[in-house]
């Protein structure tokens, strides 16, 4: 069967990553928590970033030592078998198919806020920004890499712009008092903010196509981490120390951050940062993704035809041609209802939280207990698991798809029986 092509470096690797994980939570979230825990915000923040460290450096290890498309599902596969490894592929399919058109949709809305656009307009903006991606992918992870590490850097550089402007108005005064109420807000603001760390187990799916997997994939995800933690954290600084949080003019809170730095550009500026965040988030995500439904179809979990992949750019062309399809439906949904992303980008965040359990249950089971890492994988599953108990109604959808794998696994582990009971007759 013809093999994905190696073309990714490590700074490639790095730049997939942060964009995969880089979402538009920056640009409201710092505020949103300030909103919720004050001040104290910051410690969640802090505490989010140290122990998101383990799951990335754990996720690095794995992809080192399993270097397969298939991502988490090739761990499940190797540790637990089989059967457990197609259900965790079913599962996964509740995520990037639905989650990746909101995101693109969430990062088109900033775009109504500065042209006064129809919803229909902003459709067709996410529609755009869906498409670019998927042709990207489609000419080859070279290609697309290279334009990620582009936008990662605009995006950092636009970042760095608003920390700048703003800090000069940051003010001791806005620290105190520091809890106004209490700590319970602290670790409800640490649920909301884990989700602007999702997206590492993406860089997985592309293992097979870095040009040294067991060296490159572990220097990716843990630059990343460091560079992402960093980027977030001066942001919650300076939103807090500026009072940037709170306002009644519906403005993105990042707009302020860049109007106390630049003034009346700070809309412009504000936009063009989403759609780059937004973009690079998208790109990834379905990078990723489409090499978890190669990897699962090369397995026979899932039908062969999406195994196939381009004659000329080695890309898993049908997978991501099913996933066109799907993102035009979600698309259209929109366009029609104009329904609640916020309440819909739940349900698929939950997702991310279970496939990290798998990962972190896998490699307890890969690796020794001499190996530090199979410490970071403890903590992080119990922390994942904790995170899991917040998630409200929505962590039924994972159970759900569980069910829904399990059913289809198990028939077709039946057929699969049935028939060579026939042929040995």
């Amino acid at each position: 069967m013809p093999k994905l092509k190696r073309s990714i470096s490590w700074l490639q690797g790095t730049a997939m990553a942060i964009g995969a994980v880089i979402g538009t939570g920056v640009l409201i979230l710092p505020a949103k928590t300030a909103e919720l825990a004050g001040p104290a915000s910051l410690v969640s923040w802090i505490l989010i970033s140290v122990f998101v460290l383990p799951i990335a450096l754990t996720l690095g290890r794995l992809a080192a030592k399993v270097p397969d498309a298939g991502g988490i599902v090739a761990y499940a596969r190797k540790a637990f078998g089989p059967s457990i490894a197609a259900i965790t592929g079913w599962v996964l399919l509740g995520s990037i198919p639905v989650g990746v058109p909101i995101i693109a949709l969430i990062g088109a809305n900033y775009v109504r806020g500065t042209f006064d656009l129809s919803n229909w307009s902003v459709t067709g903006i996410a529609g755009i920004i869906l498409a670019s991606s998927l042709i990207l992918n489609a000419r080859g992870i070279k290609i697309s890499s290279s334009v990620q590490i582009l936008i990662v850097s605009l995006i950092t550089l636009l970042i760095i712009i608003a920390v700048a402007g703003a800090s000069s108005k940051v003010s001791n005064s806005e620290f105190h008092p520091f809890a106004p109420y209490g700590w319970t807000p602290v670790g409800l603001a640490g649920v909301i903010i884990f989700f602007s760390f999702v997206g590492w187990e993406m860089i997985a799916h592309l293992a097979e196509e870095f040009h040294n997997p067991s060296r490159d994939v572990p220097i990716s995800l843990g630059l990343s981490a460091i560079i992402i933690s960093l980027l977030y954290l001066s942001v919650s600084f300076v939103t807090v120390g500026t009072g940037s949080y709170g306002n009644e003019e519906g403005l993105a809170p990042l707009s302020i951050l860049i109007a106390k730095g630049f003034g009346n550009i700070a809309g412009s500026l504000t936009t063009i940062l989403a759609l780059l965040i937004t973009f690079g988030a998208v790109h990834t995500n379905i990078a990723g993704f489409s090499r978890m439904v190669y990897a699962q179809a090369r397995e026979g979990d899932f039908p062969k035809i999406f195994a196939k992949v381009h004659s000329k750019y080695r890309t898993p062309i049908v997978s991501l041609l099913g996933l066109a399809s799907i993102f035009l439906v979600v698309l259209l949904y929109n366009g029609f209802s104009r329904p609640d992303l916020g309440f819909l980008i739940q349900w698929p965040s939950v997702i991310f939280i279970v496939s990290y359990m798998i990962a972190m249950a896998s490699a307890l089971k890969l690796l020794s207990k001499k190996d530090i890492y199979w410490w970071f994988a403890l903590i992080s599953l119990i922390f994942c698991t904790i995170l899991y108990g917040f998630s409200g109604w929505a962590s039924i959808y994972a159970p759900i798809l569980v069910i829904l794998g399990w059913i289809i696994t198990s028939r077709k582990t039946s057929m699969q029986k049935n028939s060579s009971t026939r042929k040995e007759m």
